[in-house]
C-alpha cells in the first residue's frame, strides 16, 4: 500500500472516531505537572535524615496537596536530573513521575500508569543531602487524567475509571486520546498533563480545555487482573470469561501454552 494510501486510511478512521463527538459546554482547567516525586517515611529517612519534615512551599489544586521545598538529585543509567521537587505528603511507596523528553535523558524507558500502579515499573536512584536510596521500582509517566468530584462526574455524564477524548490548545490545538477519569469527594476539578503534552499543545497551567463525549455515552475500560505468580491455561480461560486482562509482570511465570492461548484470545498483557 502506497503512503497517500495509508494517510487517506488513517484520515477515514479518525473521522469515524469523532463523529458525534461534541466538547462540554463547561470548560476545564489544565494543570501541567513537572518532574516530581511522592516518597515514602522510609526513603525521606534516609535522603533528609531520621523524622525529617517536609516543608510546605506552596499548595496543590488538590486539597491536601503541596510541593515541598525539599528537592533531590535523580541518577539514571545513563544520566542525571538535579533539583526535582517533592510533593508531599508522605505516602507508603516512593513514587517519581517523569516524562518522556526526561527518560530519555536518564536513560529509562518507564511505563504509562495511573499513580500508585507501580508494580513491574522500573527503579532510579534518588540523592539528597543525607544520603541516597535506590528504589527497585516507582519509576512512571504518569496517565493522563481528570479529577473531578461525583457532582463533576455528573455533569459531565461519566463515572471513575471511564476513557475520554480532551479538546485543548489554540494555534496548535489537540485532542488527547486515553484520559482517564478519576472521581472523589477529595478532588478538584483539574486535567494534568505534564510538559511534554502541554508543550505539544501549546498550553499552560490555568489555560482551559474541553472533554469530547458522544451524548449518552459511558465509555468504562476492561477490567484487568495482575497476576504475579504461575500461569496456566486454566487462568487464562477463567480470566477470559470474567473479561479480565492478565498482567506479566517481572518474576511472573507462564506456561507456553498459557502464553500462546493468551495472546491468541488478547487476554494477556505481557509487561516483563
Amino acid at each position: 500500500m502506497k503512503d497517500s494510501r495509508i494517510v487517506e486510511v488513517v484520515k477515514k478512521i479518525i473521522e469515524q472516531e469523532l463523529v458525534g463527538l461534541m466538547p462540554s459546554s463547561r470548560p476545564i482547567p489544565i494543570g501541567v505537572s513537572g518532574r516530581h516525586l511522592h516518597i515514602s517515611r522510609e526513603d525521606l529517612d534516609v535522603i533528609f535524615g531520621k523524622d525529617y519534615q517536609l516543608t510546605e512551599d506552596k499548595p496543590l489544586t488538590q486539597p491536601g496537596q503541596y510541593a515541598a521545598k525539599e528537592r533531590v538529585t535523580l541518577v539514571g543509567p545513563r544520566g542525571v536530573i538535579e533539583n526535582v521537587r517533592i510533593l508531599g505528603p508522605v505516602r507508603s511507596r516512593t513514587q517519581v513521575e517523569i516524562s518522556f523528553t526526561d527518560a530519555r535523558r536518564l536513560g529509562l524507558n518507564p511505563p504509562i500508569r495511573d499513580s500508585g500502579d507501580l508494580d513491574g515499573t522500573q527503579g532510579i536512584t534518588i540523592v539528597g543531602p543525607a544520603g541516597s536510596v535506590t528504589i527497585p521500582e516507582g519509576v512512571i509517566i504518569a496517565k493522563r487524567h481528570i479529577h473531578m468530584t461525583p457532582e463533576d462526574a455528573k455533569e459531565y455524564n461519566v463515572v471513575d475509571g471511564e476513557i475520554v477524548r480532551v479538546v485543548c490548545g489554540d494555534e496548535r490545538k489537540l485532542i488527547f486520546d486515553e484520559v482517564l477519569i478519576r472521581v472523589s469527594e477529595n478532588y478538584r476539578l483539574d486535567f494534568h498533563i505534564d510538559f511534554d503534552e502541554a508543550n505539544a499543545a501549546g498550553v499552560k497551567t490555568g489555560d482551559l480545555c474541553y472533554l469530547l463525549k458522544k451524548k449518552g455515552e459511558v465509555k468504562v475500560p476492561e477490567k484487568r487482573e495482575v497476576v504475579r505468580r504461575l500461569v496456566t491455561e486454566v487462568d487464562v480461560r477463567e480470566a477470559e470469561e470474567k473479561g479480565l486482562k492478565i498482567i506479566l509482570v517481572k518474576g511472573t511465570i507462564i506456561t507456553p501454552l498459557a502464553l500462546e492461548l493468551g495472546l491468541s484470545k488478547g487476554v494477556i498483557i505481557d509487561r516483563r
